[in-house]
């Protein structure tokens, strides 16, 4: 066993016992075990939200994006300081009022504002088929980093086995403070590891970032602009627009947004937060640096540039740092979803089929729901393919239909009904199953229209679609005494 697997495997162990030092001292209701009985500081917040960004999506996917896309790959940069905008005024909001209903779900949000169980379960369905590609992004990341690491002598498949097993073991022991702990490992690991590759390897090979990026456009002329057709302008605005909307409409934001112990928290992570953005800018470096170095990866190997580079480089040691801050970004955003989708079957859907369940009960489902979820996203990381990132659009694409529903909840009049709000939802979630299945776009749908037009996100017109019909079937259920009895702004 090499140098690199040694560190691996003892960064996997370690994030176990921080798992099980976390749970010390406190009874693990479903409370605690999914938002930490609403008792995070401002630091364990801030480091939960900064989960959202470097997960093995950034790591692996936004370098394999750089080496492989070129200009189109700073939307990832982009659509996180729109929702850290937005984030200053919404997430109070939803914090305060989940802290006064007593909330544990991002379904629970919705059900209290539009007194509806089933809309809450229709919720849960589209939160819970978004967070397996999102899942899947995570398992994928970490087969790679150990199969890569290993130099071979592991397969991605064993890699996997190994890595959900350690998930799935911290989850039911200690649900989201196991979390936290290794989330702050993970930020320091990281932050030191992103900032050393980004900056290292322009100047080890082509002597400086500026250098490097005239290397590539004498090499691949055009590569670093957006290109006329397919990924253009167009598509770069309503991708940025789709996934700045989405940005906290995954399930397990929302249990770190309950999980704080004040809505102050999230005024001052909004202003810190686009600041700590910009250090993806040194992963696209790595992702640049590679295309030059280690030539010739295609479709979904793209997402080996950062590994690759790295062995060619450094020595196994080495390589066992970066590959442990990779192992980080796949179990800290990859424990919040397993523990998000488990709780979203158990309260949200489990306890509407039986309402008769104790609340002891609906918390020994969360748990046995974890290993339940973690084969569901096995069956589909082993059968599934794509890129990190094309995996990542897909579920954004799907939360975000959840955006409006949410929006209009929090003003104080709100006109959508509990039929408005479920109809404009399913709308939308079907109109992004129909074209992830069928490969449609909005170019092969309608070919006379501007090619601007025709290389907007699908994702965008699905969410088009379903406002106009959330409104129109808000304005035909609504009662006339609506008017009268809107509910106060929170």
């Amino acid at each position: 066993m090499n140098a690199a697997l040694v560190i691996i495997f003892a960064t996997m162990i370690l994030s176990i016992f921080l798992g099980i030092r976390a749970k010390k001292g406190k009874d693990m209701d479903l409370e605690q075990w999914s938002v930490g009985g609403r008792g995070f500081g401002s630091v364990l917040i801030f480091v939960l939200m900064a989960g959202e960004i470097y997960t093995t999506f950034t790591f692996l996917g936004g370098s394999g994006w750089a080496y492989s896309k070129g200009g189109p790959t700073y939307y990832i940069i982009s659509y996180g300081g729109l929702a850290y905008i937005m984030s200053y005024f919404l997430l109070p909001k939803i914090w305060r009022y989940a802290k006064e209903n007593n909330l544990l779900s991002q379904s629970d949000f919705f059900v209290s504002k539009y007194k509806s169980p089933y809309l809450g379960i229709l919720v849960s369905i589209v939160g819970f088929t978004a967070m397996i590609p999102y899942f899947v992004l995570q398992l994928k990341g970490l087969g790679i980093i150990v199969s890569e690491a290993s130099y071979g002598h592991i397969s991605p498949t064993i890699a996997i086995w190994i890595g959900i097993i350690v998930v799935t073991v911290y989850v039911m022991v200690s649900g989201i403070h196991g979390s936290a702990w290794t989330a702050v490992a993970k930020d320091i690991l990281i932050l030191v590891v992103v900032l050393f590759l980004g900056i290292y390897l322009p100047f080890h090979y082509y002597g400086g970032i500026q250098p490097m990026f005239e290397a590539i456009d004498a090499a691949k002329s055009g590569f670093l602009a957006l290109p006329a057709e397919g990924q253009s302008s167009s598509w770069f605005v309503t991708t940025v627009l789709l996934t700045a909307l989405g940005f906290y409409m995954w399930p397990h934001t929302f249990g770190s947004i309950y999980s704080s112990q004040g809505e102050k928290s999230f005024r001052q992570n909004a202003i810190f937060m686009p600041l700590y953005q910009l250090v993806l800018l040194f992963v696209f470096f790595v992702g640049f640096a590679a295309i030059l170095q280690v030539p010739g990866l295609q479709g979904a190997d793209a997402d080996l540039a950062l590994l690759r580079l790295s062995i060619q480089t450094f020595d196994p040691w080495v390589v066992g740092i970066i590959g442990a801050a990779g192992i980080l970004t796949a179990l800290v955003p990859g424990s919040m979803i397993l523990m998000a989708a488990a709780t979203l079957l158990a309260k949200n859907i489990y306890k509407v089929l039986k309402p008769s369940a104790t609340d002891k009960q609906v918390s020994n489902m969360a748990r046995n729901f974890v290993p339940i979820v973690a084969i569901i996203a096995l069956i589909v990381t082993f059968k599934g393919g794509g890129t990190l990132v094309a995996l990542l659009l897909m579920g954004y694409s799907l939360v975000t239909q959840l955006f409006p529903t949410l929006l209009f909840s929090l003003m104080k009049n709100n006109f959508v009904t509990k039929q408005g709000a479920f109809a404009g939802i399913l709308t939308g979630v079907l109109t992004v199953a129909y074209v992830t299945i069928s490969g449609t776009t909005i170019g092969s749908l309608f070919p006379f229209l501007p090619q601007a037009i025709q290389d907007f996100n699908v994702g965008i017109i699905a969410l088009i679609i379903n406002l106009v019909v959330l409104i129109v079937v808000s304005f035909a259920t609504r009662p006339v005494t609506a008017i009268k009895t809107a509910p106060k702004e929170i």
